[in-house]
C-alpha cells in the first residue's frame, strides 16, 4: 500500500496529472481507503509541494500543475469521502472582489487550500459583498479570503467585512485578505483577521486561525 501512495505523492509533485489519476485508480481498486489516499498520497505530496513553493524551489506554473493533479484524483475521491464521512479541514470561501477581474492568485490560493485538505467554495471574481455574506452563511464557511490586485478596489474588501458584521455572522468566520497593493495594516485596518502575501503563507495562515 505504501509504495503505491509514495509514487502517488511523488507523481503529484512532478505534476504529472494524468498518472495521479491513475494511481488513484489503482488505489481504490487495490482497497486503499480514500481517507488514506488523501492523506497519505495526495496531501503528503502537496505539502511538499508548498513547503518547495515558499522556499522558492517552486514556481506558480509548477505549482499549478501540481495542484491540478490534485483536483483530477479529488474529482474522484470527493464521493467517496463524503460517504465515509471524513472531515476536512475546514470550508474555505474565496472570492476577487467587486470591480476586480484578476483571479491568478485567487486561483492559487483556491488550489493549495484544496491540497490542504480543506472543501474550498471559489465563487469567481467581480463579486459584490451580498455574494460572499450568501455563500459564508449557504456553505457555512469557517474561512473567508478576499483578493484584490487594484488599489481602486480595496475598499470594496472593508464593504465587505461591513456586510458581513451588519449580517451578524463576524463571529461564525476568519477573514483573511490578500493581493499585491494589499498590507498587513491595510488588514488591520478593516477589520480582517489576517493577510497573507502569498498563497503558501496563506495556507500556514488560515490554519493558525482556525488552530490546525
Amino acid at each position: 500500500m505504501s509504495e503505491l501512495l509514495e509514487k502517488m505523492a511523488e507523481s503529484l509533485i512532478a505534476g504529472k496529472v494524468d498518472e495521479v489519476t491513475e494511481l488513484t485508480k489503482q488505489a481504490l481498486d487495490a482497497n486503499i481507503s480514500s481517507k488514506d489516499i488523501l492523506e497519505k498520497g495526495l496531501l503528503a505530496g502537496m505539502e511538499v509541494v508548498g513547503k518547495r513553493f515558499k522556499a522558492n524551489d517552486m514556481f506558480i506554473p509548477e505549482v499549478l500543475r501540481c495542484a491540478k493533479c490534485m483536483h483530477g484524483a479529488m474529482e474522484i475521491l470527493r464521493p467517496l469521502l463524503a460517504e465515509s464521512g471524513v472531515e476536512t479541514a475546514g470550508t474555505f470561501v474565496i472570492g476577487t472582489v467587486k470591480g476586480d477581474l484578476h483571479d491568478i492568485g485567487k486561483n492559487l490560493v483556491g488550489m493549495m487550500f484544496e491540497g490542504a485538505g480543506f472543501k474550498v467554495i471559489d465563487l469567481g471574481i467581480d463579486l459584490d459583498p451580498a455574494a460572499f455574506v450568501d455563500a459564508i452563511k449557504q456553505h457555512k464557511a469557517s474561512l473567508f479570503g478576499m483578493s484584490a490586485l487594484l488599489t481602486t478596489t480595496m475598499p470594496k474588501m472593508a464593504e465587505t467585512i461591513n456586510a458581513i458584521n451588519e449580517a451578524g455572522i463576524r463571529d461564525q468566520i476568519k477573514i483573511m485578505i490578500g493581493g499585491a497593493p494589499v498590507t498587513a495594516e491595510f488588514a488591520k485596518e478593516i477589520g480582517a483577521d489576517a493577510y497573507a502575501s502569498n498563497a503558501a503563507s496563506a495556507v500556514d495562515k488560515g490554519k493558525e486561525l482556525l488552530g490546525l
